[in-house]
C-alpha cells in the first residue's frame, strides 16, 4: 500500500512509519520543511497548504498530528494551539482529498479517549455518548473534521488511551522518577486510564488500514488498570519502590486545574469493544508484559 503519514516525527509516527516500512508499504512522511528525499512532501496546515498531488495514488492516509496535550500549562494561547494543530490538519487532509477525482481509499485519523469527558463512571465503549470539557469538545469536532472527508472514503477515528513507551510520551515526567525510586501514583490513584504499549499502538493502526471497520475505535489494552496499578506495576518492573503520591491539590497548583482534572485525574474505563470484536491480537495484553517491556527499554 502508498500511505501518506502526516504527524510522523512524534512518538506514535515514528513507530508507525518504521512499522509500517517494515511492513513493506511504501510510506510518505508529510514535513514542514524542505523534503528531503522522495519518501517526504512538503505541507503547511497553518495555512491549509497541500498539493493534493501527493495524495493521488495513496491507498490510505494516517492522521497522527498534534501538539502535545500534557507537556505544557493550558494557558489560552496553548490551548488554542492544541486545538488547531488537530482540526487544521485534519481539514487540511479531507480538502486535498476532495481535489482529487479519487481520493484514497481509507482516512484513519487520530482521535482520543479525552472524548469521553473526565470522570466516566462504567466501561466505555464506542457507542459511549461524548463528556465535557475542552478536551471532550475538541475530540468531537476532530471526528466532525476527519468525516469531511469525501463521500466513498472509509474514516476511522482511533480514540487512543495512554501509550506507554520507554521513550516517553505520557510517561515522560513519571518515568524518570520511577527510575530513581522517587515516583508514585497521582492523586488518589483510583482513576482508571485507558493504557496501551507503543508496539501494540502501532500494530492497531496497521490493523485498521486492512480491516473494514469504520467511525470511532477504542484504541487500549483488553485489561483495564488503575493510575495505583500502573504505577506499581512499572515500578516492579523497574524494581525500585514507588510510595512518594502526589495529591491532587498539588496537580492542580503545578499543572493548573482544567490540565489536571482532564489529564491526569481524567477516570476513563474504556473498553476496546471494536478491535477484540474484529480479532486484533495484543502483544501486551496485560499490563505487567506492557511494564516489562517499558522496563526493558528505559535508558
Amino acid at each position: 500500500m502508498r500511505i501518506v503519514i502526516s504527524g510522523a516525527s512524534g512518538l506514535i509516527g515514528t513507530a508507525l512509519s518504521t512499522r509500517l516500512t517494515g511492513s513493506g508499504h511504501d510510506v510518505v512522511r508529510l514535513v514542514r520543511r524542505r523534503p528531503a528525499g522522495a519518501g517526504e512532501a512538503y505541507w503547511n496546515p497553518a495555512a491549509g497548504e497541500l498539493d493534493e498531488a501527493v495524495l493521488d495514488g495513496a491507498d490510505a492516509v494516517l492522521n497522527v498530528s498534534g501538539a502535545g496535550i500534557g507537556d505544557r500549562r493550558w494557558t489560552k494561547a496553548r490551548v488554542r494551539e492544541i486545538i488547531d494543530s488537530r482540526l487544521l490538519t485534519t481539514k487540511t487532509l479531507t480538502a486535498a482529498m476532495g481535489r482529487l477525482g479519487t481520493p484514497p481509499h481509507t482516512f484513519v485519523s487520530q482521535s482520543a479517549s479525552g472524548y469521553y469527558g473526565a470522570s466516566r463512571s462504567g466501561l466505555l465503549r464506542e457507542d459511549a455518548g461524548p463528556g465535557k470539557g475542552m478536551l471532550a469538545t475538541l475530540c468531537v469536532d476532530w471526528e466532525a473534521a476527519a468525516h469531511t472527508a469525501p463521500a466513498g472514503v472509509r474514516v476511522v477515528t482511533p480514540r487512543t488511551g495512554v501509550v506507554l513507551s520507554p521513550d516517553g510520551g505520557a510517561l515522560g515526567p513519571l518515568l524518570p522518577l520511577l527510575k530513581l525510586g522517587l515516583g508514585g501514583p497521582f492523586g488518589n490513584g483510583r482513576q482508571y486510564w485507558p493504557w496501551i504499549s507503543l508496539v501494540d499502538e502501532v500494530a492497531a493502526f496497521e490493523h485498521l488500514l486492512g480491516s473494514s471497520l469504520e467511525g470511532p475505535v477504542n484504541v487500549c489494552a483488553p485489561e483495564s488498570a488503575d493510575v495505583n496499578a500502573i504505577v506499581a506495576q512499572l515500578a516492579a518492573a523497574l524494581h525500585r519502590p514507588a510510595f512518594l503520591r502526589v495529591p491532587a491539590p498539588a496537580l492542580r497548583l503545578a499543572l493548573g486545574s482544567h490540565l489536571a482534572e482532564e489529564l491526569v485525574l481524567a477516570n476513563q474505563r474504556m473498553e476496546p469493544a471494536r478491535l477484540l470484536d474484529s480479532g486484533f491480537s495484543w502483544e501486551h495484553p496485560a499490563l505487567a508484559d506492557a511494564a516489562r517491556w517499558v522496563a526493558s527499554g528505559a535508558k
